[in-house]
Formats: structure tokens, sequence, C-alpha cells
């Protein structure tokens, strides 16, 4: 029996209802001129609105559908092409031999799976009737569609992780992007407070978290890739270590992270990089031998690092992946004696017998070895809730040493009210650019499930939400900012959100 005030649209009306949708798209394709955009590549206005259309269709918060596709592929169908791990379209509907969603989303629309492979807005379409139908599964009410919060669950199933600590990643991403906004291929979002109710997923380790490492990198974390991907060994002693490899996933963080998970992949590498903000995930020892490079003799003498993305797409490449990224290769070569140089750092292209062509022509080989070498200029502020002069806050602002995830000896804490009441960092810029803004906090249960972080861009003040509940302990991106020169409050923590629990002020990373 259904619950109370549940409203649920009869089989045979919802397949009248997609046979319809689908004479509509039809209809609209036919009478498109014929400067209209391909299939797969749809123009900006029309993608916009293909989300928005979805959304209403089937009862998905449209904001939460742009954040997952944007996660999975920058809103990109890259003309119909799968990724590494089998998935189509924007929305990244997989069709591989462990998972089908792209068929089940076939079968809830009606539409033939071709279609929604390579049509934008069929895929996003069949991928919206897919979360609808999860969030039937799990019991969300007419009420409940209506809080984004409320679909975490769904999102995490909507991932296709092969254990639940990948799966809180990935909808983790999700979340912390509908907390950070973005704008892309004429899409966008506004920052959002929004409270995830992980549900059972609060209880699962939180990969995010630098206490959950135990990687060979110092500050990566570890997560075990399916021992049927690569070969143990014992390196540098079997086989001496002298290449760097640099591959892109032709998919997502998460994603990929699963994929290496799953004994079918047969394909593997040491290391995966994010494009948000250059977070590192081990997944084969050092030691051992990652099915990477489609070379044995390469694999056995080479450490093989996957970066988050698409060949295709430049906006994955960003300064904080080459950054995090060229921090591990400086270490690896450094620890093995490799020397920092393109004849021993190459991309997957430049192995012999390669049929691969990443990084590919949007990889800045000379910015990724000015960093790898240390001959690029930076700049960098960090300024602590204890740094002289440089951090305000009122007397509503508790101390605490409670959490050891904590940067320094304390932190600074203070109930959500409807009131900025600001804890406010103050820094130095040294010229008017873009910098991107780090903030470090402790994570608690108990601390705010969207904080706001208000940062003092040139244009006006710009406001990001951060889940101060996860992923503490460590340097979080919260975006770039353009800045102006000189010596002023530039990021403060406000205490005015609907976020429950506590607000936690505790350190912030200015750098250019």
């Amino acid at each position: 029996m259904r619950p109370p005030g549940r409203r649920s649209i009869p089989a045979a009306n919802r397949l009248l209802a997609a046979a319809l949708l689908a004479l509509g798209s039809l209809l609209a394709l036919t009478a498109a001129p014929a400067s209209a955009a391909p299939p797969g590549a749809p123009a900006e206005p029309a993608l916009a609105a293909a989300f928005a259309r979805a959304a209403a269709a089937h009862d998905v918060p449209r904001d939460l559908l742009v954040a997952l596709a944007y996660a999975e592929t920058h809103l990109d169908g890259h003309a119909g092409k799968p990724s590494a791990g089998g998935g189509y379209g924007v929305m990244h509907l997989v069709s591989n031999p462990t998972t089908h969603t792209l068929e089940r989303a076939a079968e809830l629309t009606g539409r033939p799976a071709a279609a929604l492979r390579s049509d934008t807005a069929a895929n996003i379409d069949g991928a919206a009737a897919l979360l609808r139908s999860y969030a039937e599964e799990a019991g969300l009410d007419e009420t409940a569609r209506k809080d984004a919060g409320r679909w975490y669950p769904t999102v995490a199933r909507y991932g296709n992780a092969t254990t639940p600590e990948v799966a809180r990643l990935y909808a983790d991403t999700v979340y912390e992007l509908l907390g950070r906004g973005l704008r892309a291929a004429g899409v966008s979002i506004a920052p959002r407070e929004v409270t995830a109710d992980r549900g059972a997923y609060a209880r699962t380790l939180d990969l995010n978290a630098q206490a959950a490492a135990a990687p060979d990198y110092p500050s990566g974390t570890w997560v075990a890739a399916s021992s049927s991907n690569y070969t143990a060994s014992s390196r540098p002693s079997a086989y001496a270590i002298d290449r760097v490899v640099i591959h892109i996933t032709q998919g997502s963080y998460a994603g990929t992270i699963s994929w290496f998970q799953n004994p079918s992949a047969q394909v593997s590498a040491h290391y995966v990089v994010r494009s948000s903000d250059g977070a590192v995930t081990q997944m084969v020892r050092e030691k051992d031998i990652a099915w990477h490079a489609g070379n044995w003799s390469y694999n056995t003498r080479s450490i093989g690092i996957e970066h988050e993305g698409y060949v295709t797409d430049a906006s994955w490449y960003t300064d904080a992946m080459y950054r995090g990224s060229a921090a591990l290769t400086r270490y690896i070569c450094d620890k093995y004696g490799i020397p920092k140089d393109r004849a021993h750092i190459i991309g997957h292209s430049e192995v012999p017998g390669a049929t691969h062509t990443d990084p590919g022509p949007y990889w800045d080989w000379n910015k990724y070895m000015g960093y790898v070498t240390g001959g690029a200029t930076t700049w960098s502020a960090t300024v602590d809730n204890a740094t002289a002069g440089a951090f305000t806050a009122s007397a509503n602002w508790g101390v605490s040493t409670y959490s050891s995830q904590r940067y320094g000896a304390d932190y600074r804490y203070a109930g959500p009210l409807s009131a900025s009441d600001p804890a406010w960092y103050q820094a130095s810029i040294p010229s008017a650019g873009t910098y991107r803004v780090e903030v470090w906090y402790p994570a608690d249960p108990g601390y705010n499930s969207s904080a706001p972080y208000i940062v003092a861009a040139s244009g006006g003040n710009q406001t990001v939400y951060v889940d101060q509940r996860s992923g503490g302990g460590g340097w979080r991106s919260i975006g770039t900012f353009s800045l102006n020169a000189g010596t002023y409050n530039v990021v403060a923590v406000s205490r005015w959100t609907g976020g429950t629990g506590y607000v936690v002020a505790d350190a912030v990373r200015i750098s250019r």
C-alpha cells in the first residue's frame, strides 16, 4: 500500500506521456532549420530547456539534475561516444557488462536506446526518468521530492558505485556542486543551501577525509582496485621504476574509481587525480603492476596516473589538477630517482604501440613540467583563526580544540542564526587577478550542513555553501575568484544559514 498523500503516475499514463514527449521531440527535430546543432550538441539555450523540461516531466529537482550531469561530463555529450566505463551522453547513462542504466532508461521512457546515446534531450529525459524511478523505490513522496537533500541516496545509487564508500564520494561531489554553484554550456545553478540527507551513508567511510588515507603517497587517500585488474609484484626489486605515464580517465573521478574496482574492467592505474581540487586517490600499490599503458614492458617500469576528464574537453584541466598531479609526480620521481624531464614523464600516447591519444592537445605540458620541477612562480597565503591581526570574529564565536582534524591549535564555532555575524580572514593580495580559495575545517556530524563562505571578489561578494559534516582535515577548494590588490578582509564564514549544526571557522588558503 502506498503511503498517504503519495501520488503515483500509472504505468500506462507514463508510457503515454513518454510517447507524446518522443513525438514532440521528433516534430521539433523535423521542424528545425538546417543550421540547427547536430544530435549530441544542442544549442546552449536548448540544453537549458532540456534540463527544465525533463525535471518538470519527472518531478526531479532541476538543479540536482544539472549538478549530476556536470559531475559526470561537464555537460558534454561527446557526440554519442562512450566513456571508458561505457557511459553515454551528458548524463552518462551506462551500458556495460555489469551495468545497464541506459537500457533501463530506454524502457522507462519508451525511447530507443540509440536515441538516448546520441540525442542530448533524450539522454537527459532518460536520466530524469531513471532518477524518478529510484526515488519511488526509495519511498520519496511528492513532498519529499521537492527537497533536493532527500535525493542523496538516489544520487548515490545513480553513480553505479561498487562500494558504499565510492557511492558516498560520488553523491558528495554532486552536492558539493550544489553548494558551490556552476555555469557551463549556457546552463547555470546558483550556489544554494542544501542539507544532504545521507541516511545510511552517514555511517559510511568518508573518502574525502585525509584521516581515511593509508597510501604510498602521504597526501592521497587509498581505495583498492580489484585484484583482477593488476599484477601483484615486488617493485622496484622485481622491476626498476623509471617512468611516469600521464592518462586522462575519459570519465569522472568517482566513476573511474568504481570502474577500477570492477573485476570486469581489466584495467587500472596507480593513482587517480580529481579535476576540481587536485585530490589524489591511490588504487594500486606502487610495488604492484597496474594495467594502464597497453604495453607490458611499460607497465612493469612505470607509475600510471589517471586524471579526471575527457581528452576533447579542456574544462577538466584545472590549475588545481595540474598542481595536485605535479606534486604527486615530483614525489614519485624523488622516491625512485626518476629524472624530471619529458623523456621520463610521458603521455599515454607516447607509449610504444599506443592506440590512445591521452592526455591530448589540451594538456599543457609546459605548465605541468614547470610545477613538477618547481620552476613555476606561485604566491600563497594561509590565515588561521589564530593568526594575529588577520582574523576577526565577535564574542559569539567560541573556541574549541575538540577535533583532531583542526588546523593549528584550535578553531572557532558558533550556532547558525538569521544574521551574518561573520568571522573574517584578512590577507594582503599582491596584485589584481584570479586566485584559488581553499578552506580547512574539522568535520563532524554536529557541524553545519551548509556553512556559507563569503569571498570579497572584485565584482562583489560571492557565497559558497560547504557541508562541514564531511571532507574535513584537509584543504578543500571552494573555487577561483577575481580579487583586487591590497590588504583587506578577503574570506568570511557567516552564521546566516538554514543549515543545521555549528558553523566552524578554522583556516583559509589563498593562492595564485
